[in-house]
Parts: structure tokens; C-alpha cells; sequence
């Protein structure tokens, strides 16, 4: 495919201002860069936080957002690692990393240099992006290495990991970011064993996907918590064994919590609202010896009120995870593996919308109408 490359992405102007189907032009493809067709984009919260311009100080405008892409390769760069890949697979898109430091050749989710790549929305050499507006301006477009609210991208190669089903490729495509991290947390870190309890704190679709994944081992309590009836009752169906609506009851969720396990606490629980006053609330719920983790994130400058002394006496454990602290081409393939086995029924938690109704996909998604929007390009 010839670049130059006309055609057109949902581009943000402003803070706070909408996301507009607009023209840009793809100037070049580099040697470690793949240029992929996006057919499928999942809906992150994360991405509402560049549209409110929350990552202004790193990620400034006219932007692309978008780390969830889904689609076909078009053209390789000369230098692309992965010699298995070729034009015309399927692929789904993750996050992106040095692949140098020495976190990263143990895992990337754990790259020291993380935030400068994934959330300025530029390439890595020189600060610049592949993308322009038709006047000429340039416009930020590798969000997560991929940018992936647009129609064709030049993604990162760390970015790019094959699908081994082109088939499910429409409800695959939030695998590379909501999908990981909930399942990630789970599999990764947290390891429950079937004796044991796990609370999640937000039933978005990071918070499902941990669910379901937890359920899948299964836990012997799985505990959705959440202020949307709706969701909750959803959650029952995929695996949850009991459900908290934080909105209904009169005490605190930690008595809720406490009365569920017999007083004990949970083994495990997973924060994914990012909300500190959640986060309090998730460290009160743990067991003796228990673990948290968070993988919501909060601003930058909140901060909680933990009783370190209790919090030592009991050896309690609070972790933050990024990306379900997963390599994705290793990851990626185990859910799918468990949505094969049918562990894993992510069909019940998404819809797809075309481009044009990314109103309405947004709206469903903060009503809870549905869990994890996937916008078809």
C-alpha cells in the first residue's frame, strides 16, 4: 500500500471537545512500525481521559485516541522483529514498550519507560507522528503505539500480536488493554486457588473480565461490587457467586463484605474504578494476609488514608498493575483460549457500533446498557 495515505480518524481538537470523523493523511511507515487497517476499536474509559484532556501535560492536541484496534496488516517495515508476520493477517493491538530496559525483557507491561510511550501519543525516536491534518498539521496518533480510533494506523510493532481467530476479531479487539488487564490480574498476579475469595470493586469490563476469569478457577467467592443494578445481575449470570450494590445498602461495603465471608475478609480484590475513596474501602475488605490491586487509575494526586500499623500486623499486600502485567503475545492467546472453552463469554458483554454512532456507544456504556462498546470502522 502506498503511503502517503489519505483517509480518516476520529479526531479530538480541543479538551473536552467531541470526537469528529475527520481527514488526516499518514505520512510514512518506519522500519519498526506496521501499518494495519483498523476494522474494530474498543471504547476505553481511558481514552475519555484524553478527551477531557486529563494527559494534556504529556499528550497534547489535535489527537487521536483509541488503544484497543482490531484489524488486517497492509504493509511491514523493513526492521518489524516478528518475521511471522505477514500482510493480510488479522491482528490485535496492545500496548507498546522499549523492549530494552531490563524490565522489559521480562515482561513489557513493566517497560520503565511506559508512560512516555504509550500516553504522549508520539513515536519513540524523535517526539514526531506519523499523521497530519490536510492543512498540514500534525496530529498525535500513536496512543498506546496505535491510535486506534482511525481507520488505518501506523502501529508500533510491540503494539501488534496475530489473532489466532479472524472470525471473533470484532469482540477480540479490547484484548489488548480492558480484557488483559482484568484476566491479566487475575492469571498473572493474584493466582486464587479454588479454596480461596476474590471481590472486584467495578463491574466495567475490566472488572467483568477478572470476574469471569476468576470464576473460570473457580474461586469459591467471586464478589461483584458496583452501584449499577443492572450490571450486578449481569455479573451473576457470568460467575459471580454473590453480588454487593453499594448504591442499596445502608452500611458499608466492608460489613457487606464481612458478612459474606463469614467475617474473615477476601483473600483477593481488584480495584477498577480508580476512585480513592473505592481503594480505602478494598484494602478494609482483605483477610488476614490478603492481597489487593489496583488497576484503575486514579488522578495523579489523590491520596488514601491507610492504617499502616494494622496494615503491617496483618501482612496485607497492595499492588498496582498495568496491563494485567501481561506480554501480550504470550497473554493474549489464554483468554481466548478460555472464550474458546466457553469460560470466557465476552459475546455477553459488548456490542458493536458503527463509527458513526460512537454517540450512542459512549452513552450506552456510562448508563451501563452495555459493558464494553466496540466501534466497526
Amino acid at each position: 500500500m502506498q503511503l502517503p495515505l489519505q483517509t480518516e480518524a476520529l479526531v479530538l481538537s480541543e479538551a473536552g471537545g467531541p470526537f469528529v470523523l475527520t481527514p488526516i493523511v499518514i505520512q510514512d511507515l518506519r522500519p519498526d512500525e506496521v501499518l494495519v487497517e483498523i476494522k474494530y476499536s474498543g471504547v476505553c474509559h481511558t481514552d475519555f481521559w484524553v478527551q477531557q484532556g486529563n494527559l494534556a501535560d504529556v499528550m497534547g492536541f489535535p489527537a487521536i485516541a483509541g488503544h484497543e484496534g482490531a484489524g488486517i496488516v497492509r504493509a511491514i517495515g523493513s526492521d518489524v522483529k516478528n518475521k511471522s508476520l505477514q500482510v493480510g493477517d488479522a491482528v490485535l493491538l496492545s500496548f507498546t514498550a522499549c523492549g530494552d530496559c531490563d524490565d522489559c525483557k521480562h515482561n513489557y507491561s513493566r517497560c520503565r519507560m511506559f508512560g512516555p510511550l504509550n500516553l504522549t501519543g508520539t513515536r519513540r525516536q524523535d517526539g514526531t507522528s506519523p499523521t497530519k491534518l490536510l492543512d498540514g498539521r500534525p496530529v498525535r496518533s500513536q496512543f498506546f503505539g496505535q491510535s486506534s480510533f482511525s481507520r488505518f494506523t501506523a502501529a508500533h510493532e510491540l503494539c501488534v500480536v496475530k489473532c489466532p481467530s479472524p472470525e471473533d476479531l470484532a469482540i477480540y479487539s479490547p484484548m489488548g488493554c480492558g480484557y488483559q488487564t482484568g484476566a491479566g490480574t487475575i492469571l498473572n498476579v493474584l493466582k486464587p486457588r479454588p479454596d480461596q475469595t476474590v471481590a472486584v470493586f467495578g463491574a466495567g469490563s475490566v472488572g467483568f473480565a477478572a470476574i469471569m476469569t476468576a470464576a473460570s478457577i473457580p474461586a469459591k467467592q467471586v464478589i461483584a461490587i458496583d452501584i449499577v443494578e443492572q450490571k450486578l445481575a449481569l455479573a451473576r449470570e457470568l460467575g459471580a457467586t454473590h453480588t454487593i450494590n453499594t448504591a442499596a445498602i445502608q452500611g458499608s461495603v466492608v460489613d457487606e463484605v464481612m458478612k459474606l465471608t463469614g467475617g474473615k475478609g477476601v483473600d483477593f480484590a481488584v480495584d477498577t474504578t480508580g476512585v480513592s475513596a473505592v481503594v480505602e474501602k478494598m484494602l478494609d475488605c482483605l483477610a488476614y494476609a490478603g492481597t489487593a490491586a489496583s488497576v484503575g487509575a486514579p488522578p495523579r494526586a489523590d491520596k488514601i488514608t491507610v492504617n499502616v500499623g494494622s496494615f503491617f500486623a496483618e501482612k496485607k499486600n497492595w499492588l498496582a498493575i498495568a496491563e494485567g502485567d501481561s506480554h501480550p503475545p504470550e497473554f493474549i492467546p489464554r483468554p481466548i483460549d478460555l472464550h474458546k472453552q466457553g469460560k470466557f463469554p465476552i459475546e455477553k458483554i459488548c456490542k458493536v457500533y458503527p463509527v458513526a454512532d460512537l454517540k450512542t456507544a459512549i452513552a450506552d456504556m456510562k448508563t451501563g446498557a452495555v459493558i464494553k462498546p466496540i466501534i466497526q470502522f
